[in-house]
């Protein structure tokens, strides 16, 4: 179920984009315009998130599916390195919420100024000359202002979303009690906005606590 599952995410991300790309002209005026970022916006964090899950090995038993679903989601989502990923993730679950947590700043809890030094950390030249490349590419068959509207601009509010609902809501100061061991806080119980926020990922808690449970099952932990 779990590569099923990567495959229709991967599916409707590509056929998304292809069919925004060719038949929704970018218009200022047109709600449509926008409803079509957001939903490819939408369809970034689950690529991220199939990424994630192939980190913890729930997307396929083997070994060998599960690398190949992350790198080729980390890659589709913005020439993210699926190994520099991996080790940092792996090292946040060691250390949730500490210094030594390379998704957390504990020298300031200002949103803005930690998103800019989490984007610091995993941004790498090798993925900024990869995205270039691609993007003229695209530049071939679609528009340049096609192309940022439901290329660019969706890849960073997908980079948004899974920082907001997935590292700094459940992570930030103050951490209570509650959230021990893991230091992380999580959301009421809602499927229908654990879904759309974070695909179940504001259930952080939960997540931190049973690491082997896919994105599609978070919400029985509840």
């Amino acid at each position: 179920m779990g590569v099923i599952i990567a495959l229709m995410i991967h599916v409707f991300w590509i056929l998304h984009l292809l069919y925004s790309l060719i038949y929704v002209e970018p218009s200022l005026t047109d709600p449509v315009f926008y409803f079509h970022i957001l939903l490819q916006g939408y369809l970034y964090t689950g690529l991220f998130i199939t990424s994630h899950d192939a980190m913890h090995g729930n997307v396929s038993r083997k070994g060998v599916i599960n690398s190949m679903t992350g790198r080729l989601s980390s890659f589709l989502f913005a020439g993210l390195s699926y190994k520099k990923l991996l080790k940092n993730h792996e090292a946040h679950h060691r250390n949730p919420g500490q210094d030594n947590d390379p998704d957390f700043y504990n020298k300031s809890q200002n949103f803005f100024v930690w998103f800019f030094v989490f984007m610091k950390r995993y941004t790498t030249i090798a993925q900024l000359i990869i995205m270039a490349l691609l993007f003229n590419v695209w530049k071939i068959w679609f528009s340049e202002a096609a192309i940022f509207s439901y290329w660019v601009i969706p890849a960073f509010l997908g980079t948004l979303q899974l920082f907001y609902f997935g590292t700094y809501i459940p992570h930030k100061f103050p951490h209570t009690s509650r959230m021990k061991p893991h230091n992380a806080r999580t959301q009421k119980k809602n499927h229908i906005w654990g879904m759309l926020t974070c695909y179940f990922f504001g259930y952080h808690f939960e997540h931190h606590e049973s690491l082997r449970t896919p994105w599609w099952q978070m919400y029985k932990l509840k």
